[in-house]
């Protein structure tokens, strides 16, 4: 192939070709990627488009930082622009796309550590702008809010590996053959990951999980709950130790003489 690769039909890419043959919305991702590569300016943007929602939230669960997701987000995107020539249709174009979006989200979190920073706190506002850092992510409900950020920095504490594979499969619902496409591993690689770091995670939030009950105790001054009082017995002096059916049988040997 000459300077263009291959096309995800095995064809060869050339730089003009046929416009869409239905309009862009109406277009598959496979076409719109074929359009891209023979020169249509509007094609790749209209697939970003149909996956921005779900690169976005790879990227944001993944970096744990709006400011680095956008930043993460916007090189891939890039990098994907560049080599949809070289895209041979081994995948799904989705599929494709999640890959670079992992890819760069995973050379961001190796470069943060090489070089460690304090990061500002999401939705921190540039004071001269006024605009917020980073993308637009749903905010989670005001008794939640607490648990949502505990939930993210144990997902941050996990090896990069290990979180990529979890945000996959557990947040986003990829099955994992899928996910093995993207991460370029065998499927086996993604189910020990994510075994791991669901062991992980589970120690570092057994706190979270709700503890039963306490069984209530029995009211202040009174007796246990289902337990009968203790009778005072018969008030009166015993007589002896004969019963009320021997006195009745004496009685009855009085009346006989």
């Amino acid at each position: 192939m000459t300077g263009h690769g291959e096309r995800a039909d095995g064809s060869a890419g050339t730089t003009g070709g046929p416009p869409l043959a239905s309009s862009p919305a109406e277009a598959s991702d496979l076409d719109l990627l074929h359009a891209h590569v023979a020169g249509d300016r509007d094609a790749f943007a209209e697939l970003f488009r149909r996956h921005r929602d779900r690169l976005w939230a790879v990227a944001l669960r993944t970096l744990g930082d709006r400011e680095e997701a956008a930043d993460a987000l916007q090189d891939a995107l890039l990098s994907a622009h560049r080599a949809a020539a070289r895209f041979r249709g081994d995948s799904a174009v989705t599929t494709w796309l999640h890959r670079i979006v992992v890819n760069a989200c995973l050379d961001r979190i190796r470069r943060r550590q090489a070089h460690p920073t304090v990061p500002l706190p999401d939705g921190v506002r540039d004071r001269e702008s006024g605009s917020a850092t980073g993308g637009v992510e749903p905010a989670a409900p005001a008794p939640d809010h607490d648990t949502a950020l505990v939930v993210r920095d144990a997902l941050a504490a996990l090896p990069v590996e290990q979180r990529a594979a979890l945000v996959l499969v557990d947040v986003q619902g990829y099955p994992v053959a899928e996910v093995a496409r993207m991460l370029g591993v065998a499927e086996g690689t993604v189910k020990s990951r994510c075994a791991r770091g669901r062991a992980r995670l589970a120690t570092m939030l057994g706190h979270l999980r709700p503890r039963p009950a306490a069984r209530p105790g029995p009211p202040a001054g009174g007796p246990e709950p289902d337990v009968p009082g203790v009778t005072l017995g018969n008030p009166r002096a015993p007589e002896g130790v004969g019963s009320g059916s021997g006195r009745s049988r004496r009685d009855a040997n009085q009346e006989d003489a």
